[in-house]
């Protein structure tokens, strides 16, 4: 196992749940690097705040004298590199901090743990992990998945943002060697997950009586990966995937978006926090946004088969899970919602 991890981006929804998961579960130090962002909240890493093996650096992967600083005072054994903007909507208002941040800051960080790991003189167990999204293959038809060699084919600014940095990501492995690993995972849902996507959002809207927006006509597929299990994938890829390659993670679970808002509105039902039910009255059909992918699903295979890993929270267990976290943590949805 490895000694010293960065994980950048580690204060946001799966970053924390992976920081969480390397205290818990194993010995490493762990070193987070976050510039809290809308999406980065300290409140994440709470239960970690007086652990000795957590250090945390407020520092944007942008600034590169910050990231080549942290990489030789720290001298981690690998990198977890997770810090993306990563909202679609927010990507097509204001594209500009998507390519700041998810192609420039990549690129920063790639050239900070290339010249650490040249001045190391190139330890072997040295790895770049990049974790990126499924999105960047684009939307798929009412059959198939995506595997690692479907071509890119981004629809908004965000996808096409991440579908940079993996280039780069591949381009720093096969110009200068530096050992990298990468994944592309289906939708996360979980606990700590920002309130603006479509889980905690439907939830939020319910717990207050609001109406719940539903894109379309909220046909569009999405395939789930409870952050947990994703976090599993993600040290299987580290500790044992193959230098350069990349591997698929996800739930094999596909759901419309409008299954999904009416399981939660019954979970809710059920749980009657603050005596309310009837929450399927709450949905409320929206005009579709731009650049909308119709579904997406991954073929996790090579995962599986090579690596050995498979999800273990199934769908409805993950959901509930979920949704009975939010209603016990309104208050920490009121602190990152500012």
């Amino acid at each position: 196992m490895y000694d010293t991890l960065f994980v950048t981006g580690g204060a946001g929804f799966i970053g924390s749940a992976l920081v969480r998961h390397l205290i818990r579960e194993t010995d490493a130090t762990v070193v987070t690097v976050d510039a809290l962002t809308y999406a980065g909240h300290r409140e994440n890493l709470a239960p970690m705040a007086d652990d000795s093996r957590h250090y945390f650096e407020h520092a944007d992967i942008t600034d590169a004298p910050a990231m080549h600083r942290l990489f030789r005072e720290c001298e981690p054994d690998g990198v977890l590199h997770l810090a993306a903007e990563s909202h679609v909507d927010r990507s097509i208002d204001g594209p500009a901090a998507f390519v700041q941040t998810n192609v420039v800051g990549t690129q920063v960080l790639l050239e900070a743990a290339r010249t650490y790991w040249e001045n190391q003189g190139q330890p072997e167990d040295f790895r770049f992990l990049h974790v990126s999204t499924d999105e960047v293959y684009g939307e798929l038809g009412d059959t198939g998945a995506f595997t690692e060699e479907t071509p890119y084919d981004p629809s908004s600014p965000y996808s096409a943002s991440k579908a940079g940095a993996d280039h780069l990501v591949r381009a720093w492995h096969r110009t200068y060697d530096l050992p990298v690993l990468l994944t592309n995972c289906s939708n996360n849902y979980g606990p700590y997950q920002h309130p603006e996507k479509l889980i905690p959002v439907v939830i939020r809207n319910a717990l207050d009586g609001e109406p719940i927006p539903v894109y379309g006509d909220g046909k569009n597929v999405r395939d789930w990966l409870f952050v947990e299990d994703h976090v599993r994938a993600l040290l299987h890829v580290l500790q044992e995937g193959r230098v350069g390659e990349t591997y698929n993670v996800g739930g094999r679970c596909e759901k419309e978006n409008l299954s999904v808002v009416r399981m939660i509105c019954d979970i809710l039902d059920e749980l009657r926090p603050e005596g309310r039910s009837g929450h399927r009255d709450l949905i409320t059909f929206v005009d579709d946004r731009p650049g909308h992918d119709w579904r997406y699903a991954i073929d996790p295979s090579k995962i599986e088969d090579d690596l050995g890993w498979r999800p273990q929270v199934d769908f409805e267990e993950g959901l509930r899970r979920t949704v009975r976290w939010y209603t016990q943590h309104r208050d920490w949805v009121e602190a990152v919602q500012g």
